[in-house]
């Protein structure tokens, strides 16, 4: 089975080809580059392997959290070239490839943060690789939301430092490649997504939790009779 991997969620995108376990090839997109060299970096990764598009099995992308046009980028990629090739996508979290990672112990809690911007953070907890929870939180939420001895880890310098009380592990960025043993468990359960309905895993908040506004202190004290 040869697999087609995409990641442009990160400061630096990255794909990579892959038989089976094994990864053939892989190329990075540095700077932020992925909407000028993705389509490109690709045509070129499959013929330095030999490995042409025609031959592929299924794709493989990551779809968020992260930069809003870098996710935007990757998946429209994977889901045009689904359509032309016509051949399955499978659809990965982020926060997930980051949680397996971690490697953590069976029976260990993991809880993956991203930096969301404006105070505000991505949070994946998994339990033995299955999702227990995904969400965008706040400061406080996280905070209350976090429980030890829970293994805690971020691959960005800037958050591990602001959450120092919390000792979470630093990991590499991850990259395409990373996503390969979770889109072949994907792929052996015959768990695709569909191309055409699939969309970007911005984790928003939802509407009613953007306008919901406090209850003024005054209204909370008036006894109910």
């Amino acid at each position: 089975m040869k697999l087609l991997l995409i990641d442009t969620c990160g400061a630096t995108g990255s794909v990579a080809l892959a038989e089976a376990t094994t990864i053939l090839a892989s190329a990075s997109l540095p700077g932020r580059t992925a909407s000028e060299r993705l389509v490109a970096t690709i045509k070129d990764l499959a013929e330095r392997a030999g490995v042409p598009l025609q031959s592929l099995d299924a794709i493989g992308v990551v779809h968020g959290p992260g930069s809003f046009t870098g996710v935007r980028v990757g998946l429209s990629a994977a889901k045009g070239l689904c359509e032309a090739l016509n051949i399955p996508l499978v659809a990965i979290s982020r926060l997930a490839v980051l949680a397996h990672l971690a490697a953590a112990p069976p029976g260990k809690r993991v809880d993956a943060l991203l930096d969301a911007g404006r105070g505000d953070f991505y949070l994946g907890t998994y339990l033995d690789g299955s999702r227990i929870r995904e969400a965008l939180v706040t400061r406080e939420e996280l905070l209350a939301s976090v429980e030890l001895p829970d293994l805690i880890v971020t691959c960005e310098p800037m958050l591990a430092e602001s959450l120092s009380a919390l000792t979470p592990q630093f990991l590499a960025e991850p990259i395409a490649a990373d996503a390969l043993p979770l889109v072949l468990s994907r792929i052996q359960a015959d768990d695709f997504d569909d191309p055409n309905t699939i969309d970007a895993n911005y984790l928003r908040r939802t509407d009613a939790e953007i306008f919901a506004k406090p209850i003024p202190k005054s209204a909370r004290e008036i006894p109910v009779r």
